[in-house]
């Protein structure tokens, strides 16, 4: 853990450049075959680790290794967003939670694959010419996404590691149940969000993949809290989510929301789901069943509505000019120039989100699409609000399938594969805070969600670590 691995470099017993060297040596093998790390920044990672061996105060978390989702921008490091159209580009400054981590001592080691711009929920959506990154347990299923080389590098480091991942509609959850590692989403505006490519500003919200839920608190207490230079960033007292973690978890209010057993969830993730909520129960934990009726009727849709149409106006900066990608301009017109360079290095998934963007935004489908969207948006937020005047989580299993093979996601359609996304998608429209936990018992990883109402994060973190002793 985290807390071990700080202690021993502190104390001496270990010295930070050594470990730092084994760690990037062992990510290469990892890397050789399973596509996790897009960019590996080495030069960086040394001098930290040298500066780290050199200061007297070291960090509260010195020498630990973190990959970095490649929509966040690390200084000098190439980064992406896993996108054909970004090639080449090397921010001059660090997001705001890289500069946190980096100033407790954290070692940068590569950027983590996704699906370009975060587009997609199996990771196979990445750039033109980039790698599809492979399931942990089994190489022919997929990690999940759009965080997906992020949740299997987690499980997968057989070191202390930790990933910072983001999410837009369940990007965090989504490769955290099918990779069997914990990941928490925060409260929208508690991390900032200033360095983030954005995909949809009013979604978007970095957070934390581990092996274990005391590090997770450990890096969620550290990247938390307000920044001048993000104008959605929260401004709230700082929280010590390790302390909170320990409190009495048998007083908290739960409840399943019974929408997420329906059919299109499956059998194994039905067993394993409810063999938790017994253990639970047997435990001393009172459970009770609630519904979410709009937000299942609807959450799809209003996502989907709303994501495409802010990340149609997002990607609009990509025109070859600016950032990345740069071709010759000698006598082309502004149009053609910008057409011919979005076309050869944006995806087939990028180019979709950004015609159903721009679609609903249009002049005569806005009122009909966006605007509704939006309304649907608020019903959803008070839906969630209202149980939380009840119960202090909610719960339910994090995805409907476990980890499907690449084979039969080739085989879904657009909408087959958005669907994914229906137990994901409402704490995300809410900008509620949520974790997801492993729960299985068989070969294939299967995640528990576990939902608070807006900056209740503690109590999420006690019931997953009340769960991780009972599993």
């Amino acid at each position: 853990m985290i807390d071990n691995q700080v202690k021993e470099i502190t104390k001496g017993k270990v010295k930070c450049l050594d470990y730092t060297k084994n760690a990037i040596k062992r990510i290469k093998e990892i890397n050789k075959d399973n596509h996790y790390i897009t960019t590996m920044c080495e030069d960086l990672a040394i001098s930290q680790a040298k500066e780290i061996d050199s200061k007297t105060k070291k960090g509260k978390l010195a020498g630990t290794i973190f990959t970095i989702k490649d929509n966040i921008c690390v200084k000098d490091v190439e980064s992406t967003a896993n996108s054909k159209i970004l090639d080449g580009y090397k921010p001059i400054f660090d997001a705001t939670v890289v500069e946190k981590l980096k100033r407790e001592g954290a070692i940068i080691v590569g950027k983590d694959s996704c699906d370009a711009f975060g587009f997609g929920g199996f990771n196979v959506n990445v750039g033109v010419g980039k790698n599809i990154p492979k399931n942990p347990i089994d190489s022919s299923r997929t990690c999940g996404g759009s965080s997906g080389g992020s949740g299997g590098i987690t499980k997968k480091a057989d070191f202390v590691h930790v990933a910072i991942g983001e999410s837009t509609g369940g990007s965090i959850e989504c490769p955290s149940a099918f990779c069997g590692v914990v990941g928490f989403c925060p409260t929208y505006g508690l991390v900032s969000r200033w360095g983030l490519i954005s995909y949809a500003d009013s979604f978007d919200k970095i957070g934390v993949m581990t092996k274990t839920v005391e590090d997770n608190a450990r890096v969620m207490s550290v990247i938390a809290g307000h920044d001048n230079k993000d104008g959605t960033s929260l401004k709230v007292d700082k929280k010590d989510y390790v302390k909170s973690m320990k409190e009495d978890s048998k007083k908290l209010k739960i409840a399943i929301i019974k929408d997420g057993l329906s059919e299109g969830t499956s059998q194994e993730v039905k067993e394993s789901f409810n063999d938790m909520v017994e253990t639970l129960k047997k435990d001393g934990f009172e459970i009770d069943e609630i519904s979410l009726p709009l937000t299942f009727k609807y959450g799809i849709a209003t996502y989907y509505i709303l994501a495409t149409s802010e990340s149609s106006t997002n990607l609009s900066r990509f025109s070859g000019l600016r950032y990345g990608v740069e071709e010759n301009k000698k006598g082309k017109y502004f149009d053609d120039y910008f057409s011919e360079i979005r076309s050869k290095n944006f995806n087939t998934e990028s180019k979709r989100r950004i015609m159903l963007g721009t679609f609903t935004r249009m002049a005569g489908f806005r009122d009909a699409y966006y605007i509704k969207a939006t309304k649907a948006r608020t019903k959803i937020i008070e839906e969630y609000k209202n149980q939380f005047e009840k119960y202090d989580l909610l719960i339910s299993p994090t995805m409907p399938i476990v980890p499907p093979k690449f084979s039969d996601i080739k085989k879904m359609s657009a909408l087959e594969a958005y669907t994914m996304d229906i137990l994901t998608v409402g704490p995300n429209l809410a900008g509620i805070p949520h974790a997801s936990m492993p729960i299985h018992k068989g070969d294939l990883p299967i995640g528990m969600m576990v939902m608070a109402d807006h900056l209740q994060e503690d109590k999420i973190y006690r019931l997953l670590k009340r769960i991780e002793e009972l599993r």
